[in-house]
């Protein structure tokens, strides 16, 4: 196909279509007779997706970033799409949502402008969250390797000490039905959502990481993988029956949980539940008697490693849950892993 029927085709222009080529993101074949550009499906499907992507006003930068692999499925240029679309579509309701609180201010007697400033102030850095987390351990790279690298036993530091024991504790505690459907953030090579299937639920899994996506669609071919992350779930308000996650929330800081939280409540019905197996301590307390007691051991492996993440205050993650309507229950595997479970309650 050449340029123009590509560009008829997807109803775009010959000029838009050259400026992407310039810009590195397209790179169609050239008949070496004459010079003249051929378009196949694989150049068809990810132009479609360059312009699904621009016309979201998603930065030519960034779609540079989202399409560097070369060889995706149509599947994969879909999920890419339907991450920055949820992205966006998460901006507007956030907008929305502070212009509804803005209004309300500005009809009581006490209305003043910083509170208006303030709410612009809000609505930004909660934008800069959702749209600006990076991986910084580089989670793609770890895909073909991560189950071999889970070390149960036999290191001084073992952050996956009683791994499986805390995946199953999991699978327990969320009691469901057969088609209710199960989301699974951060769901890696498939460990834990798995474990939901042989209940006959439908798993969707979450990954920022294209290629762990792909090691799990390959292990595990019944679970539904669709790339996004904590702060901006691809999923729709209240459409699943439970939230669960393992060994993921610890790689976002503090703050960033409770938005995580507030997201896992907005695509949750009433009655769900949600369940975290995670790196975390009981409290501020009990996280400065940890690190002090590694520190008298010597053993400064423990204690670089704990604050290279973001190990959670449980007690801030159970007091947001509580104030939210959620029953909850907590349980302390080991000194630096726990559960936490919650129920969502009927409004009042």
């Amino acid at each position: 196909m050449r340029i123009l029927q590509a560009a008829e085709t997807l109803h775009t222009t010959a000029k838009a279509i050259r400026f992407y080529e310039k810009e590195g993101l397209l790179t169609p074949e050239k008949d070496i007779t004459n010079g003249y550009r051929n378009f196949n499906e694989k150049n068809l499907l990810r132009l479609s997706t360059i312009l699904a992507l621009r016309e979201i006003d998603v930065p030519v930068a960034d779609i540079k970033k989202l399409l560097e692999n070369d060889d995706m499925d149509m599947n994969q240029y879909l999920n890419i799409q339907r991450s920055a679309l949820f992205e966006r579509w998460l901006a507007i309701k956030d907008m929305i949502q502070t212009i509804d609180q803005m209004v309300k201010r500005t009809e009581g007697k006490d209305f003043q402008m910083q509170d208006i400033h303030e709410l612009a102030k809000q609505l930004k850095h909660i934008k800069t969250k959702r749209t600006e987390w990076q991986d910084r351990w580089n989670f793609n790279d770890q895909a073909d390797d991560y189950d071999d690298n889970i070390k149960m036993q036999g290191y001084r530091f073992n952050v996956h000490q009683d791994y499986d024991k805390a995946l199953q504790m999991v699978t327990d505690y969320v009691q469901m039905k057969t088609n209710d459907t199960c989301l699974d953030i951060g769901i890696g090579t498939g460990n834990l959502g798995a474990k939901f299937l042989q209940k006959g639920v439908h798993v969707i899994g979450v990954d920022q990481a294209e290629n762990m996506l792909e090691a799990c669609k390959q292990k595990h071919p019944e679970i539904e993988v669709r790339k996004g992350h904590f702060l901006a779930l691809p999923v729709l308000d209240q459409q699943v029956n439970a939230v669960v996650s393992s060994y993921a929330l610890h790689h976002l800081p503090d703050a960033e949980k409770l938005l995580a939280f507030v997201e896992m409540d907005r695509v949750l019905k009433t009655g769900g539940q949600i369940c975290i197996a995670d790196l975390m301590f009981e409290n501020g307390r009990h996280r400065k008697k940890v690190l002090e007691a590694f520190q008298e051991a010597g053993n400064e492996l423990a204690v670089d490693a704990i604050e290279d993440e973001y190990y959670a205050d449980r007690s801030i993650l159970e007091d947001w849950l509580t104030k939210h309507r959620y029953h909850v229950a907590a349980i302390t595997i080991n000194d630096i892993l726990s559960v936490i479970h919650a129920v969502k309650q009927p409004a009042l």
